[in-house]
């Protein structure tokens, strides 16, 4: 293998199937922004072979199985932190909900983000979704890694702006999206005023723990939504996997309604469908918030809320991981600010401070 440019993303493999850290070579080289530099069997040999390098030499992504011999991801996962560069760690689980707690456990432990392998029936690590997808991590993280970050968030939004009775807030996120929404979670000093839905793009298994890993952040209570149950204040409520999330206007109140309806933008649950049952439930008394993901799921929805008289707010670029659903909005002049985010928390605190002074 010839020695990477100054401008590759240089990658370390660590997986316990020599035929697997082969077959992800070859997927992530397709990209030749992308070089494979160090690849090893379990934690220990990732330890080992990090610690051997100069730091100028350290790969600036990790992809880390979890379950392997001699020392386990888990295990390895703070050794490899301690290391200096510090790498962005995505780690690979398997697609159960073994798994799927296991990813969000390394998430809360310092991994930036996760992979699900798919399934052999699926096809596989050839599957075009996941190249897609972990290409897309690769190159986000990457990204992430080399730019700054913003210092400051820009100006609130007008208090007089939120004034409007708003019932609800909506947020849609996809690639990158747990990382985000942990960060806008810790970002709020107290509950907002209204209930909050939020679709994020995940296999079923994975929604039911993603749902316990931002409830256990402790900002504001945390679950799945439920068919038919009240949606009421200063609480979270997550799409399901495989099941869209919609609003319904109930007697003054809001209810949950899930949906088996067909995929939008090949997502089930989607972003779009909320929005837009939302804005038909709540009229404009909606603040639509879209996060980093890949696509344009989002767009449509904003377009409903805009139009109804809510407020659109999107992850700025710095920030995101993937600026494709985020972007769409913007470019569609949709979004009233671009915010990383904990700028983005300040807004819904903003959203409870005017709700406040309207009750005064």
């Amino acid at each position: 293998m010839t020695d990477p440019s100054p401008s590759a993303i240089s990658v370390m493999l660590c997986d316990d199937s020599a035929t697997v850290r082969n077959a992800l070579a070859r997927l992530l080289e397709t990209d030749p922004a992308i070089r494979v530099t160090l690849r090893a069997a379990n934690g220990a040999e990732a330890v080992s072979a990090l610690a051997r390098l100069p730091a100028a030499a350290r790969p600036q992504i990790v992809l880390l199985d979890l379950e392997m011999p001699v020392m386990d991801g888990m295990t390895a996962l703070p050794l490899l932190l301690r290391q200096a560069p510090r790498p962005a760690v995505i780690v690979a689980s398997a697609l159960t909900q073994r798994g799927a707690a296991a990813a969000m456990a390394a998430l809360r432990a310092g991994a930036v983000d996760y992979i699900p392998k798919p399934a052999a029936a699926g096809g596989g690590l050839a599957d075009p979704a996941f190249r897609a997808e972990l290409l897309a991590k690769v190159r986000g993280w990457a990204r992430m890694g080399r730019a700054a970050r913003p210092a400051a968030a820009p100006p609130s939004i007008e208090p007089a702006a939120l004034r409007r009775g708003m019932r609800a807030i909506g947020i849609g996120s996809s690639t990158g999206g747990p990382a985000a929404l942990t960060a806008l979670l810790q970002g709020l000093s107290r509950p907002p005023p209204v209930p909050v839905l939020v679709t994020q793009h995940m296999p079923a298994r994975f929604t039911t723990m993603l749902a316990d890993h931002l409830d256990r952040l402790g900002h504001l209570p945390c679950a799945e939504a439920r068919d038919g149950e009240a949606l009421r204040p200063g609480r979270l409520y997550l799409a399901p996997g495989d099941r869209h999330l919609l609003a319904e206007s109930r007697g003054g109140g809001l209810v949950a309604r899930l949906s088996d309806a067909p995929p939008e933008h090949f997502c089930r649950p989607a972003v779009d469908p909320m929005l837009r049952s939302l804005a038909a439930a709540c009229g404009g008394a909606v603040l639509a918030v879209i996060l980093t993901g890949m696509g344009q799921d989002g767009l449509l929805g904003c377009q409903a809320v805009a139009e109804a008289g809510g407020l659109v707010l999107a992850q700025d670029e710095a920030s995101s991981v993937v600026w494709g659903m985020p972007g769409a909005v913007a470019r569609a002049g949709l979004a009233q600010r671009l915010l990383p985010p904990a700028g983005l928390a300040a807004q819904l605190l903003a959203l409870g401070a005017a709700r406040a002074g309207c009750a005064a």
